[in-house]
């Protein structure tokens, strides 16, 4: 119980801190792999308290803290820091300056929690077995992901990884609450583009043209038979387009029609045969209306998979640090994360860090209004440092 009110209290004393990093993030937000401030701020943090780091995945930042006995043994926090596309509208004083960009899915959360573990940690050195690793990543909302750029230089080649740690932000969720499940949690997801060629003409005169729009129109309802027939029917899968360009105008029926969307699946194997099945219905049901049409398939980020055991283990820290009754059981989401990457390869946990506020409206992650609930930051903070130094040991 000592070791849990001291972290509790180590993460007040930087508290001033931290909400000063997440405001000056917030208003400065940049798009993935464009994190160029955003790193230099974080490299600035980090250096003023002491603590080693170098730059990883272009513009991502990888922060060292060594403690005592076998520093190959580690823990690695990681945090994601791109923000999106977003014209934001909360009227906040420390609102985006970037026009356009915006951090609507709360990375500016997670970066300043995970600047304030690693300071709490530096303070704490001496009670971390091993070495603990904060890993400020790059691009998490941009296919390839920042996750397989990091995974690409194998930084902890010579480590052994106890666990790797993620979390982010549920604004379905109250502050001071958590969410935790162990094994599948989040969706795989890949991006289809699907190109329909046919000739176009005069929209009077349909009987003298090979009409791509009728196609297409079939196409995306066809593929609807990947999500209703998977592997054995019980495997979640979700197929939407969401864009869908026919050219033309009231009278005219354009020679090509471009499409766009998302798979995703909760099976990895069954992933594999999905993509398969897009090709040969949309080729099919093309070839069907005279018309022919091309597919890429552009893989994106895998499964995230809690490891049962590491996320019973994080369960059980959590509830002694803040009261089992703070901690709660989460359902099956059709999002994806990149941190699927780090699940594929080492014992892993991501959890949610509830920042739903009581004094008014929270707004939805990816929307121009999302206003987090500030005091989830101090959660945030004390919840890494904790399970940091317990899941090392």
């Amino acid at each position: 119980m000592e070791t849990y009110d001291s972290i509790k209290k180590a993460a007040e004393a930087v508290s001033g801190q931290v909400l000063l990093a997440r405001r000056t993030l917030h208003a400065n937000p940049e798009l993935s792999f464009e994190e160029r401030e955003t790193s230099r701020y974080v490299a600035d943090c980090l250096r003023e308290a002491g603590i080693e780091f170098q730059p990883i995945a272009g513009t991502g930042v990888l922060a060292r803290i060594e403690g005592r006995g076998d520093l190959r043994r580690c823990v690695v926090l990681r945090a994601d820091m791109d923000a999106l596309p977003i014209e934001e509208k909360t009227g906040l004083e420390y609102a985006s300056r970037n026009k356009g960009v915006m951090h609507a899915c709360g990375h500016d959360v997670h970066t300043a929690c995970l600047l304030g573990a690693m300071l709490v940690l530096k303070r704490m050195s001496e009670r971390i077995e091993g070495t603990v690793f904060g890993l400020f990543q790059p691009g998490e909302e941009l296919c390839p992901g920042g996750a397989s750029l990091v995974l690409a230089e194998d930084p902890f080649r010579d480590y052994e990884v106890a666990a790797f740690v993620g979390e982010h932000v549920a604004a379905e969720i109250p502050a001071g609450r958590f969410g935790f499940r162990a094994g599948q949690y989040m969706a795989s997801s890949d991006e289809l583009r699907i190109t329909v060629r046919g000739t176009g003409g005069h929209g009077a005169l349909p009987h003298t043209l090979t009409d791509p729009v009728v196609a297409a129109a079939a196409i995306v309802t066809s593929l609807q038979q990947i999500v209703s027939r998977n592997a054995d029917g019980t495997i979640p899968t979700v197929l939407s387009i969401g864009r869908l360009i026919a050219d033309g105008a009231t009278n005219i029926i354009p020679p090509t029609v471009e499409m766009e969307g998302t798979l995703r699946t909760m099976d990895e194997t069954w992933r594999g045969r999905a993509k398969r099945r897009v090709a040969e219905i949309a080729a099919g049901t093309a070839a069907a209306y005279g018309v022919e049409a091309e597919v890429k398939i552009s893989d994106g980020y895998p499964c995230v998979v809690n490891d049962p055991a590491l996320t019973a283990r994080a369960r059980q820290i959590v509830g002694r640090l803040w009261g089992a009754d703070r901690v709660e059981e989460l359902a099956l989401r059709m999002t994806a994360e990149d941190f699927g990457s780090y699940t594929k390869r080492y014992p892993s946990v991501f959890f949610r860090l509830g920042v739903a506020r009581t004094d008014g409206p929270t707004g939805g992650l990816h929307t121009s209004v999302f206003d987090p609930d500030e005091r989830a930051l101090d959660y945030g903070v004390a919840t890494m440092t904790a399970l940091a130094l317990e899941l090392g040991r």
